[in-house]
């Protein structure tokens, strides 16, 4: 019953459209007859021994609630019958959200009223998040169909990691997010708290860490304190990472006694990987990490902290003598053999104050203690050598948002695919679940969030929900929706784009520059690299605030996709004629309004393309309607003209992708093969 329902949902099209736009996909729906209102009326109680933990959470559903319906709703919840919603809780669940904790949930919805179901509040929270999902415009106001749920996660480990040393994010960006997380049954918070640019966390027992080596950017113990507080409200676990022993001038900047070559050391301001690392054999590294790791156990209530451990550079311990003379007397093999040692040692003092250690897979070797966890990264095999060795794993391999790959590629990547899929059940039993990344090079406080949501949704589904879900059409349907709900939870990734625009153009008329940034879409780390960034390259051009995705452009993909497989259909082709002329005619007031701004004049021959797209699109899509071949002499032009737009979607000087090629390609690939008929001479 429960993967034919599943599949149901997924193999009709109809379906998705009348279907909540759930995300992730619950493991079991079953529909049920007509829908319950949700008007001034709305009422929640709870029963059981959900404690002010679900109290909490039901307060701020209502205020989502409201949100979502414009419709005033009380606080109050009745002590007894008449609630629109009874939630009944079975029991609060621990005190700090844990691996493995029951997070399942039932929830039945009538004409006459919902009951939600859980054994642990965390589980009801679940059940609440949907319920939002749930509710839409329909009947006379707002309703939520009549339902069925039993849901349950796939994986007890769904993350993020946010890299806050790079570049510094303000604690109401990290509120949001968390907010956001939450929103889609996230519920691990991986803080990247110190790297080579910044080190982010109050240190009162060691303060040159962030009076030397933050820039004045850093979280107050209390603020840490807020921040798991708030993370653990919303069933989420905070695991920090202090990167070590590479990835530390921000800490060698504070104390350059730990380095393993003389400094001086200031914070990075390019990005990288840097020669600097902590001195392994330097008994004093280990006293400082041993007091700096028993203070922040005392902050992070979380069992698991994380040493990351990643691009250790061995440069400085292969060059000094005294290193190499401690590695020969301990019999260690080269950089890896040294990094196996710093790790024991670090592991041993993590374990002094009942933490379990995480790193990056390169810290993974048979030396290392039972019950670390490997974080996989550079390659997706990684997660299963982990899994065989009896090493609990998480997946970030293909995860990784900073590339700014569409959610359709990060949607296609599983846990327990690959290599991972041969293991036995019980080395399957390891692989913990995955974690998106959102690396820093590149984001801001302002831009942050359209680089995370709403694809990040589309991993949180995988994480989540039956490994059957799998229909990326399903999947796009649902994320467009969700990710309007993901803005009424807090996340900004829609909201910031308008106002950086309008900053931009310099005018009120966004038109223009508007049309050009629904059509492209912004390049990622990697082949965003057309000019050097530093931690102090203001974020602030076209690129930074269009979309990594364009939806504008998926939305006409599957228009021309529709059009060419039936050429009646009036209503998309309409659809596509109107955009295609809007682009054609598009450039001319963009050059002009793009004349002495700098901002915009990077983008004239990104505009000049669009244009020749709509061009080219309309003559296409007359070709594909009426069923006719192209002429001759055009098609041979036009194709050459194409050829060189599909070959060029990339601008790397205005760090954008022309995604407004999609649905032209579409249809030039429809079009018949010209016709040729005889010459007519000129009279």
């Amino acid at each position: 019953m429960r993967r034919a329902c599943l599949l149901s949902t997924l193999l009709c099209a109809a379906a998705w459209a009348a279907a909540p736009s759930w995300m992730p996909l619950p493991a079991v729906s079953t529909p049920g007859q007509g829908a319950l209102a949700v008007d001034s009326a709305f009422r929640v109680s709870a029963t059981g021994a959900g404690g002010a933990l679900l109290q909490g959470a039901i307060d701020r559903f209502l205020a989502r609630l409201v949100r979502q319906t414009g419709i005033p709703l009380s606080a109050a919840t009745p002590a007894g019958g008449g609630a629109t919603l009874r939630v009944e809780c079975a029991g609060e669940g621990a005190g700090y959200p844990a691996l493995r904790e029951d997070e399942s949930y039932t929830l039945d919805v009538t004409a006459e009223g919902a009951v939600l179901r859980a054994p642990t509040a965390r589980g009801a929270m679940h059940g609440l998040e949907t319920f939002l999902q749930m509710a839409a415009p329909g009947g006379s106001g707002f309703q939520v169909p009549a339902m069925h749920v039993e849901d349950r996660p796939r994986f007890p480990w769904r993350g993020l990691m946010l890299d806050c040393s790079r570049h510094w994010m303000p604690l109401e960006v990290v509120e949001r997010n968390l907010d956001a997380m939450a929103a889609v049954k996230l519920n691990v918070f991986h803080w990247h708290l110190s790297d080579d640019q910044g080190f982010r966390a109050e240190s009162r027992k060691y303060p040159r860490l962030q009076q030397l080596g933050s820039g004045g950017q850093y979280y107050t113990q209390d603020q840490l304190r807020h921040i798991v507080a708030y993370a653990r409200d919303r069933g989420i676990r905070v695991v920090p990472e202090f990167d070590i022993p590479g990835h530390t001038t921000s800490w060698l900047a504070a104390y350059p006694e730990l380095a393993s070559a003389p400094g001086p050391y200031e914070i990075g301001r390019d990005f990288g990987i840097f020669d600097g690392v902590m001195d392994p054999s330097n008994e004093s590294t280990f006293t400082l990490l041993d007091g700096f790791i028993g203070e922040m156990a005392g902050l992070f209530p979380d069992p698991y902290i994380h040493i990351g451990g990643d691009e250790v550079s061995g440069k400085h311990w292969l060059a000094s003598e005294s290193i190499q003379a401690f590695a020969k007397e301990h019999g260690l093999n080269g950089r890896d053999g040294l990094q196996l040692y710093f790790n024991q040692r670090v592991v041993g003092i993590l374990a002094k104050y009942g933490k379990v250690p995480v790193g990056w897979d390169e810290i993974l070797d048979p030396g290392l203690p039972a019950g670390t966890v490997i974080q996989s990264w550079r390659r997706a095999d990684g997660l299963a050598q982990a899994a065989s060795k009896g090493f609990g794993a998480i997946l970030s391999s293909g995860y990784y948002l900073d590339y700014l790959k569409p959610a359709g590629y990060h949607y296609g990547i599983d846990p327990l695919g690959g290599a991972a899929g041969d293991l036995t059940p019980e080395q399957q039993a390891l692989i913990l679940g995955g974690e998106a990344c959102m690396w820093g090079e590149l984001v801001g406080p302002e831009t942050v969030d359209s680089r995370i949501w709403p694809r990040l949704a589309a991993i949180a589904e995988r994480l989540w929900s039956p490994r059957e879900a799998s229909n990326v059409d399903s999947m796009y349907a649902r994320m467009e929706a969700v990710s309007r709900i993901l803005e009424l939870a807090g996340a900004r990734h829609r909201a910031n784009s308008g106002p950086m625009l309008e900053r931009l153009s310099g005018s009120g008329d966004l038109g223009p520059v508007r049309t050009l940034a629904e059509s492209v879409e912004a390049l990622g780390l990697g082949p965003r690299v057309a000019r050097q960034y530093t931690t102090l390259t203001p974020l602030n051009r076209f690129a930074d605030a269009v979309a990594p995705e364009s939806e504008t452009a998926r939305a006409l993909l599957m228009a021309a996709k529709r059009v060419v497989a039936n050429p009646a259909d009036k209503a998309d082709a309409a659809v596509l004629r109107a955009r295609f002329a809007e682009w054609a005619a598009n450039d001319a007031p963009y050059q002009a309004m793009a004349e002495g701004n700098p901002f915009l004049m990077e983008l004239k021959p990104v505009s000049r393309e669009l244009a020749g797209l709509g061009e080219a699109g309309l003559r296409l899509l007359n070709a594909v309607v009426r069923g006719l071949p192209v002429d001759p002499a055009w098609t041979a032009w036009e194709k050459a003209q194409l050829t060189r737009l599909m070959g060029s979607k990339e601008f790397p000087g205005a760090e954008v992708r022309l995604a407004a090629a999609r649905p032209v390609e579409e249809l030039l690939r429809a079009v018949k093969k010209p016709v040729r008929t005889p010459a007519v001479p000129h009279k």
